[in-house]
């Protein structure tokens, strides 16, 4: 009888897996969902298009081996980095997680316990005490009619691919962070450097005009005006000095050091060629890891989006059982004593309140957000390439136009500081003059530690591996595993 039971259930769910317009009317129809962007042009807007792939190895345009070597000491000890992989690892074990869900399932029981029972017969009675033992062994499986399991292990390994992603995305995060901190660092050295420079004119002037004052040429504005400055350049160096430190403790944290404030730099800044574009907007797309990552949390929704709708059919659970119970330990092993079913059991699901309608309906807008984030950070991936190449540019044009000052404002202070020399300028003249060139050469160094720092968020913006011989070059962009979130859309 239950043989008879087991096929004509069979029978049924065969029946309606058969037809594939059942599910549209029992659960609604089959749910899909695929990336969507603005059209992208065929070159960039702002330089055009070099037609080929961006190259990896970004970092040796700086010709810096102290850069390369703390890019490659960030990407060893990151905790951000330990973090993600650690995710990565448990996305992994989730993936298993849901593949064993189609798997059947087997336990395994031992049972001893003890009964007591009381006789009466003839006016007296008599207690028995026996012990009872057991074995069982049960089993179950469901059978995946409607890839109702397959979409929810589809889903699994699409979450796989975008930890994978997030971890790509992280590495080259941190690589850029460390390459721009370690720019910072020789950026606020050469501030300070320039503090320390116009700390030493002020004081010249204030000898000279000291010497002036004694020898009756300066009255005794010019020389309280004279050690004024002096102050305010001993302050600017305190300032920048503090900067240093903050800069290089920022920088001593990105790489794993205790920040001690003792990393030290040439306080230089390379000076870079034209910005040369590489690749287009639409290859942009496959290159960068937060890119595939939104890519593959769009296939994840969407199968989640479609589980949820097959939760709404029929499920078939095949449940088996063999156990024994005696009261000699010997026998709950006996074959013959061993007591044995199968079940096959239909559910199909009538009322639940709504819930599953609701539930459903969330996976579709989960699944309608992830196609429009993915919309977004390929805006965002857009317009960050468009910014830095047009940033070079005109930072460019700054860096060209400080040297000219830098130049001219020389040439100026030393007029000025042999005109008040021979008493043809004031003071204030000699003061102005000294200001305008340290304050061109100070914008300098900050026009190229800017442009440095922005060809360093151009090849972030490109999304490109990892230069060859960092630690993590093995982890680049072009590993990521996509495959299981395209296996999941299939």
């Amino acid at each position: 009888m239950k043989r008879s039971i087991l096929l004509l259930g069979t029978a049924i769910v065969a029946a309606c897996a058969s037809s594939p317009a059942s599910t549209g009317r029992w659960a609604g129809q089959p749910v899909e969902f695929f990336t969507r962007t603005a059209n992208a042009p065929d070159e960039w807007a702002t330089r055009g298009v070099a037609g080929v792939a961006p190259s990896g190895d970004w970092l040796s345009q700086f010709n810096d081996p102290l850069m390369v070597g703390l890019v490659n000491e960030a990407l060893t000890n990151s905790p951000t980095l330990e973090s993600r992989a650690a995710l990565v690892r448990a996305s992994e074990a989730s993936t298993r997680v849901a593949r064993a869900q189609r798997r059947p399932s087997v336990s395994a029981s031992a049972s001893a316990g003890v009964t007591s029972t009381e006789n009466t017969f003839g006016g007296s009675s008599d207690r028995n005490t026996d012990g009872i033992y057991g074995v069982g062994l049960d089993a179950s499986w469901e059978l995946d009619l409607w890839n109702r399991l397959g979409s929810g292990i589809g889903a699994a390994e699409a979450d796989y691919a975008a930890s994978q992603a997030d971890f790509a995305a992280a590495e080259l995060s941190i690589a850029a962070q460390t390459a721009i901190a370690w720019i910072n660092l020789n950026e606020a050295l050469a501030q300070e450097r320039v503090a320390v420079l116009t700390f030493e004119a002020r004081d010249r002037v204030r000898t000279l005009t000291e010497r002036r004052f004694q020898r009756g040429l300066a009255d005794a504005l010019d020389v309280r005006t004279a050690r004024s400055t002096v102050a305010q350049a001993e302050a600017s160096i305190a300032a920048r000095r503090q900067i240093t430190g903050e800069t290089a403790r920022r920088l001593e944290t990105l790489v794993g050091r205790y920040p001690s404030a003792e990393l030290d730099a040439p306080a230089e800044i390379p000076t870079l060629d034209v910005i040369v574009p590489e690749g287009n907007p639409a290859l942009l797309l496959s290159r960068r890891p937060d890119i595939a990552g939104a890519e593959a949390r769009i296939a994840a929704a969407g199968l989640r989006a479609e589980q949820a709708r097959l939760a709404m059919l029929p499920s078939l659970r095949l449940t088996a059982s063999a156990s024994t119970s005696t009261t000699e330990f010997s026998d709950a092993f006996d074959p013959e004593k061993i007591a044995a079913n199968l079940i096959a059991s239909l559910v199909q699901p009538l009322f639940t309140g709504g819930r599953l309608d609701a539930q459903r309906d969330a996976a579709v807008a989960q699944a309608e957000a992830a196609v429009a984030n993915y919309a977004a950070a390929a805006l965002d991936a857009w317009r960050e390439v468009e910014n830095a190449l047009a940033a070079d540019i005109l930072l460019a044009k700054q860096e060209e136009a400080q040297v000219r000052a830098v130049e001219e404002a020389s040439l100026a202070e030393e007029l000025a500081e042999r005109q008040y020399t021979s008493g043809t300028v004031t003071i204030f003249n000699l003061i102005d003059s000294q200001t305008r060139r340290l304050t061109a050469e100070s914008q300098l160094v900050a026009a190229r530690a800017s442009r440095a720092s922005n060809r360093v968020a151009y090849h972030l913006a490109l999304g490109g591996g990892l230069p060859s011989g960092t630690a993590g070059a093995q982890y680049g962009t072009n590993n990521i595993d996509t495959d299981a979130a395209a296996g999941g859309r299939s």
